[in-house]
């Protein structure tokens, strides 16, 4: 048998063992865990946007108002006076409402809030209630009451990767449960449906800051 036969031979060999090697690996019934490049891109968490809610909505936290510049907070630093980022807040006065306290040129107080949200703005449209004396209606928990099945460590990397993603849209993100809790400012099922897509059912839960009520 010449060379360069025998260098056929042995090549002809090694292809069929890293097929073999190959078919082994990725046997009968495995499949690769899903990532976010299995997900149509229309329906990714990072282009998940809701339409904007038709009528009014509620959001219950503190209001600041800076010089003159008043938003609804989303994360408030414990400082004093407190500095906060938000929504802006339009058409707010402070005229006829308690519960406010001011240095210098900060006033701050925690309200339930009546607005409307068009994505970016909420506009007031009701007097707004001090929190002291709203009576906070419990909202119904979304996972029933059944605890997640989610590894933790599965849920950490979810965490993570939400975070890195979303930034700050991503008000609050935390695991507990057994899920990864998300926090956002606006959701009307449009987040939510993202994020089965993404990770699988039960895996993440989306909570809305604002509620529509009418």
């Amino acid at each position: 048998m010449s060379t360069s036969q025998r260098r056929l031979i042995l090549a002809v060999a090694s292809a069929v063992g890293l097929l073999t090697l190959s078919a082994c690996t990725a046997g009968p019934g495995s499949s690769a865990a899903p990532t976010s490049t299995t997900v149509p891109s229309d329906q990714r968490l990072e282009n998940a946007h809701p339409e904007p809610p038709e009528g009014r909505v509620l959001g219950v936290g503190t209001v600041l108002d800076d010089a003159g510049d008043v938003d609804f907070c989303v994360t408030t630093l414990d400082s004093y006076p407190p500095q906060c980022s938000g929504v802006p807040l339009d058409e707010w006065t402070w005229d006829g409402v308690d519960g406010s306290e001011t240095s210098g040129d900060t006033t701050w107080g925690e309200y339930a809030v009546y607005a409307t949200y068009d994505g970016e703005r909420l506009t007031r449209t009701d007097p707004p209630i001090m929190l002291a004396l709203y009576d906070t209606v419990a909202q119904e928990d979304p996972t029933d009451g059944i605890e997640g099945s989610t590894p933790e460590d599965e849920l950490t990397r979810v965490q993570d990767d939400i975070s890195a993603r979303l930034g700050a849209n991503a008000l609050t993100v935390w695991t507990e449960r057994g899920y990864v809790w998300l926090q956002v400012m606006w959701d009307d099922g449009t987040i939510q449906n993202a994020m089965d897509a993404e990770y699988g059912d039960g895996v993440v839960i989306v909570t809305s800051t604002l509620r529509e009520i009418d």
